[in-house]
């Protein structure tokens, strides 16, 4: 199992409205029945479900050539515009469109930038039955 763990995300430089995507993100994958910090409990929840041989590793995502930046934040940045969880956002009261828009607007900007850089670390595991 591979998950990411939101609370590893990182990025530079840090334009307006990026602040305010992660705390977003976090009420709506929550308000879900999600766990967005899920990377660093896999070994627990292994643990809970009854393995006793379980092998925990890390590794890494990074996002800095102008191609990974447009990507990244359109799939980030987009999504909180045109999906799911921009509507779940709205409806439960974490954000405005308005707001989503200005998350939008810093994710571009951060994208644009010549030394933006983002990674996020993802928590691994293998059980053994």
């Amino acid at each position: 199992m591979r998950e990411a763990d939101f609370g590893t995300m990182a990025w530079y430089p840090d334009p307006p409205g990026m602040d305010a995507w992660l705390p977003i993100y976090y009420k709506v994958a929550r308000g879900n029945g999600g766990e967005p910090d899920a990377g660093r409990r896999l070994v627990s929840w292994a643990r809970a479900a009854g393995f006793t041989d379980v092998t925990a590793s890390a590794s890494a995502w990074c996002y800095a050539t102008p191609q990974e930046r447009e990507w990244w934040s359109e799939s980030w940045g987009g999504r909180l515009i045109r999906s799911s969880v921009a509507d779940h956002a709205v409806a439960a009261g974490h954000a405005t469109r308005a707001e989503l828009q200005r998350v939008y607007e810093g994710w571009k900007a951060w994208a644009a930038a010549e030394d933006g850089w983002y990674s996020v670390t993802h928590g691994e595991i293998i059980c053994r039955a």
